[in-house]
């Protein structure tokens, strides 16, 4: 009895130990197989929402990088529209119209140059054209989620026309009607960088959704798996003082039968 005891405060003794050590009442899948494969899971999902708020927080800068080029976009063909206003005026002569015709030249080239060079990881943020001319979509999807369903992606479309920057330079500055189709290429410049914004706006709430979910997990896994270092120290003293106890008196049970031989 006593070296079954004294055997069973040492398994104590030494889980103690370990649980002091590692800071985990969870060290092996035997201590609790259904809240170990619980924890496991949890880890999984845990890291899985780390890759995706990494994901988030790459297509924000992707966005980002995309609502820059749009922008200087906008503040060349704004530029643009207010010198087609000057030439517009009666008041300048050839050789004026001839000056700003040569600036207006140099900022669709500008905005050409922009167009061909806006890329994010080697990505054509406006989108490609085929062989034929015509604008191929680019719609990019976001995984912002830990699976493989619909909810757990944002598709964005980056794609934006600007094939209407070529014509400019063969525009009559001078007419008052140039005025109106620059609008409405300011326009469609605009509505790129809402429909960026919006996207910003929702990758902005999918990754505070996915902090809270860490957070959330990261809390529950320590329920699980974390040691009450209190409880925990106070077996640690309880079974020390048995396995001492126990160590003692099994020595003085292996005394007895010596004890009957003297009496003999």
């Amino acid at each position: 009895m006593v070296q079954r005891n004294l055997s069973a405060a040492t398994r104590g003794l030494n889980t103690a130990i370990e649980q002091l050590t590692t800071g985990y009442k969870l060290n092996h899948s035997k201590d609790n197989p259904a809240n170990y494969a619980m924890m496991k899971n949890m880890e999984t999902k845990l890291r899985a929402w780390s890759v995706a708020s990494e994901n988030i927080s790459i297509g924000n800068d992707m966005l980002e990088t995309a609502d820059s080029n749009a922008e200087l976009i906008s503040n060349h063909l704004i530029r643009i529209r207010n010198l087609c206003e000057q030439s517009a005026n009666g008041t300048y002569g050839e050789a004026s119209v001839k000056a700003i015709k040569a600036e207006i030249s140099a900022r669709v080239d500008e905005i050409k140059r922009i167009k061909e060079n806006a890329e994010f990881n080697d990505i054509k943020l406006f989108g490609e054209y085929d062989s034929e001319g015509n604008l191929i979509s680019n719609s990019i999807n976001i995984q912002v989620g830990i699976d493989g369903s619909e909810s757990s992606r944002i598709s964005i479309d980056t794609t934006m026309d600007l094939s209407k920057i070529d014509e400019i330079e063969d525009w009559d500055i001078t007419n008052p009607s140039c005025l109106d189709e620059l609008d409405k290429i300011l326009d469609n410049v605009s509505a790129y960088q809402v429909r960026i914004g919006s996207s910003q706006n929702r990758l902005e709430c999918a990754l505070e959704l996915a902090e809270i979910n860490s957070n959330n997990l990261t809390s529950s896994i320590s329920t699980i798996r974390d040691a009450d270092i209190a409880k925990v120290s106070s077996d640690f003293i309880k079974y020390q003082i048995l396995q001492q106890a126990c160590a003692t008196l099994l020595a003085t049970a292996n005394q007895m039968p010596a004890m009957a031989l003297q009496l003999l």
